[in-house]
């Protein structure tokens, strides 16, 4: 088929179904509860090494990890030999308002985490997380060093919010007013709405939606190109809301108190979860292009969390997204999760004598 044939079967895919459909990896449900449905994904061949736990951020869909077939980590995970799982944590609605960071740390990712290794003659489980699912993955680890946690990987998850661009003048900013300007409307709303999350991801990528049409003919006869685009598309248009506790828990402790950075994190009055209790070898990415989570904001992690076995920080070139799912991303953040995955089990300290 020629570049003019191609060109124009994209024109007519793009008002139609797309230039490429929807191709999740194949899965299976481990079970099914809300908020907390447990996939296991198919493999072809018997599984080496420890489980994985992919844990999502909030307000997004497990396709962050599983974008298209060559955009996928789950699908790298499964070529390394490991068995992979993933938390779908479904629509969040109105009611679910009460939801908030310790309905996850506390019940919905150890429940996962023991069901996991369980089903794996009860060895240690890898969670990695991306964006808030790094931070999820962290303060779980940290707040429970009871559960078979092998390692932890967070990928574009910030520690020191003063180190984050545009989210620091919101924090300059909330510590002036306490953080009403955003609190006071989330807890009226019940939390943040799908098309408010949306909307915001798309503001945070103005330029892309801005040169589009441009990007569009440039490339309309070159379909993986397209087929990017509108994976991407895809993405954002499924993007759920967030919980009410959650975004105020969000916006208070993490960016106006910085508690990340501090090293204590307080999810309510009686739950404080110290993050130097984190223990398992650590991995932090961070991307040189991040407008949520600067690559210096994810570093500072290295001097918060003093009790891993060891944290080892790696800077990628891409923007939020792209350094997860993005076309490069095999070759720098996979690559380097691989890596570290391989590396987690090998002792980095010399054990202290016993008398």
């Amino acid at each position: 088929m020629g570049p003019l044939s191609v060109a124009l079967r994209n024109a007519v895919a793009l008002f139609g179904d797309g230039v490429e459909p929807s191709a999740p990896t194949p899965s299976d449900i481990v079970y099914d509860e809300p908020h907390r449905r447990l996939l296991r994904y198919r493999r072809s061949t018997p599984a080496t090494g420890d489980p994985v736990l992919l844990v999502p951020p909030l307000a997004v869909t497990i396709s962050c990890y599983d974008m298209r077939p060559s955009q996928s980590l789950v699908r790298f995970l499964l070529e390394l030999g490991r068995e992979v799982y993933v938390l779908d944590y479904g629509e969040i609605t109105y009611a679910d308002r009460d939801l908030g960071f310790e309905d996850w740390v506390d019940d919905i990712v150890p429940t996962a985490i023991a069901a996991i290794s369980a089903d794996n003659g009860h060895c240690p489980v890898d969670l990695i997380g991306w964006s808030f699912g790094g931070t999820i993955s962290v303060l779980t680890a940290a707040g429970h060093a009871d559960l078979p946690i092998g390692s932890v990987t967070a990928v574009g998850t910030p520690f020191d919010q003063r180190r984050n661009g545009q989210i620091s003048l919101a924090r300059r900013f909330g510590q002036l007013t306490g953080g009403r300007e955003v609190t006071v409307p989330v807890r009226v709303a019940g939390g943040v709405p799908k098309y408010g999350v949306r909307a915001g991801f798309r503001i945070q990528s103005i330029d892309r939606e801005l040169t589009k049409p441009w990007y569009i003919a440039r490339n309309i006869a070159d379909t993986e190109a397209l087929a990017r685009m509108q994976s991407v598309d895809r993405f954002m248009d499924t993007m759920p809301g967030y919980p009410g506790r959650f975004y105020r828990q969000a916006y208070r402790q993490l960016i106006i108190r910085n508690e990340m950075f501090k090293g204590t994190v307080h999810l309510g009055p009686s739950r404080a979860i110290d993050l130097t209790a984190l223990t398992a070898p650590t991995q932090l990415i961070g991307g040189t292009k991040d407008a949520l989570a600067s690559s210096a904001s994810v570093a500072a992690g290295i001097g918060v969390l003093s009790g891993a076995a060891r944290v080892h920080f790696t800077e990628v070139p891409g923007s939020h997204l792209g350094i997860i799912a993005g076309p490069d991303a095999r070759d720098t953040t996979w690559a380097t999760i691989a890596d570290f995955l391989d590396s987690a089990r090998v002792p980095t300290r010399t054990p202290t004598p016993t008398h």
